[in-house]
């Protein structure tokens, strides 16, 4: 099944790409957020397994995702022309308002429903965010660049564990192999022939190069969002040039009608 089918499914089929601009732009503003809302729900689902949560916070909670529901859904469905159609292909938003407003006000046991819903609104919240990260993993190969760092440090895990003697395990040498790719080298795994250092310094270099490609490729990918920002906003005020445009028309043909009218009556005895 497709991701755009399975939207429709689960009623979070977000913005057409025929709509208005703004919309689309609004929309692609409201992804960050979302991947934010996501990431803090299971932040608080953690501490309140560990019992370090607040009770008293649940209630800004439980506002706070309601209320970012409420402002996305008003915000979009005033931009967008088919307001009908959104609504009906993000049936998902308005079911979460719906249900959210007596288990706001009704507290108690309605609370603990609440929260088990929290949870539940984590897969339509990462299944809209992961619009984002497929994109930022597209751009410029960087899914390609992250899956061939991630063969070679487990390929330089196995080599270590075999090459130097002083590293006991596999596990240990994927750790050292990580560490030392990342740059950080915390010396807790530490090859000691001239083997392992000889292969060791291979590795920090591709580290640094890794790390290059890496930055280059998130600033290619934000330099590109600002000229599709840029894109968008020229798009939207070619869409509304069009509108007046049409609107233009609209008068000038009502002032023709007009006009051939006025000569009929005038040329009438």
């Amino acid at each position: 099944m497709s991701s755009p089918t399975l939207k429709l499914l689960i009623g979070l089929s977000g913005v057409p790409d025929n709509e208005s601009p703004a919309a689309r732009r609004w929309a692609g503003r409201f992804e960050l957020p979302m991947i934010l809302l996501a990431v803090w729900i299971m932040i608080e689902w953690y501490l309140r397994a560990r019992g370090v949560y607040p009770a008293t916070f649940d209630r800004i909670t439980d506002w706070g995702i309601w209320l970012f529901f409420v402002l996305e859904t008003l915000v979009l469905v005033s931009l967008v022309n088919n307001k009908s159609r959104y609504l009906r292909n993000n049936w998902m938003n308005l079911l979460i308002i719906g249900t959210g407003v007596p288990l706001l006000w009704g507290g108690g046991t309605h609370a603990a429903a609440l929260r088990t819903l929290r949870l539940l609104l984590m897969f339509p919240l990462l299944l809209k965010s992961s619009v984002t990260v497929r994109k930022i993993l597209t751009r410029n190969h960087l899914g390609t660049t992250l899956l061939v760092a991630l063969a070679f440090t487990l390929m330089s895990g196995f080599l270590i564990a075999g090459i130097d003697p002083t590293i006991d395990s596999v596990w240990q040498g994927i750790w050292w192999a990580w560490v030392t790719v990342a740059t950080i080298g915390y010396g807790d795994v530490v090859p000691q022939s001239t083997a392992g250092k000889v292969f060791g310094a291979i590795v920090i270099l591709f580290g640094l190069g890794f790390f290059s490609l890496l930055t280059a490729s998130f600033s290619a990918y934000f330099v590109s969002r600002g000229e599709m920002e840029i894109e968008q906003e020229e798009a939207e005020e070619i869409y509304r040039l069009k509108d007046i445009e049409k609107r233009m028309q609209a008068i000038e043909a009502t002032l023709q009608r007009i006009e051939r009218r006025l000569n009929e009556h005038q040329g009438e005895p």
